[in-house]
């Protein structure tokens, strides 16, 4: 019976399976972007996150524990050192995802993981993004002469409100006369 064992054991022993994710968060942690199937992906997810979360708070205790998962000098390192320089300010989802295809032989769903600070393509992209602003649905010429004639309009829109209208007057007047 299975029941409760939910994670994917990834087609290999305890020992096998602890030792293969170590050395792919050394990994990941030194070189900051793997290529690796989709399912390791998932997993390696959940095996480096903790650490990272973990590596906030620079104390003896988080690195002992840290390098009983990694067993490397130099990732531990890394971790307490540049990469929480980088996402220490992050609340969590500190790894990305991201979908490559197929492979040849066998079919395999693969992907990249990376850590979220360090792909500069996507932190490019991001920060033209922010600045941006859009105002209407017009083009970008016809948003800011928009902008400018929603403007000027709003404040004659206003006057006509508040000031009744002759004929609103008189019928007002009628109806007080009854």
């Amino acid at each position: 019976m299975r029941h409760g064992k939910k994670f994917n054991h990834l087609g290999r022993t305890a020992s096998h399976r602890k030792a293969m994710l170590s050395n792919m968060a050394t990994s990941l942690i030194l070189h900051k972007r793997i290529s690796t199937t989709l399912a390791k992906a998932k997993e390696l997810k959940k095996f480096v996150e903790p650490l990272v979360t973990r590596a906030k708070e620079d104390s003896t205790h988080n690195r002992r524990i840290a390098f009983s998962y990694l067993k490397s000098k130099d990732a531990i390192k890394e971790l307490f050192g540049e990469i929480i320089e980088k996402v220490g300010t992050r609340p969590g989802g500190y790894t990305r995802i991201i979908k490559t295809g197929f492979r040849l032989g066998d079919n395999a769903e693969m992907c990249i993981i990376e850590l979220v600070d360090y792909n500069e393509l996507m932190l490019k992209d991001a920060k033209p993004a922010k600045k941006t602003t859009r105002r209407s649905r017009r083009g970008t010429a016809g948003a800011k002469e928009t902008v400018a004639t929603e403007a000027a309009s709003v404040p004659v829109v206003e006057a006509k409100t508040e000031e009744p209208s002759a004929p609103e007057a008189s019928a007002e007047n009628e109806n007080e006369e009854k």
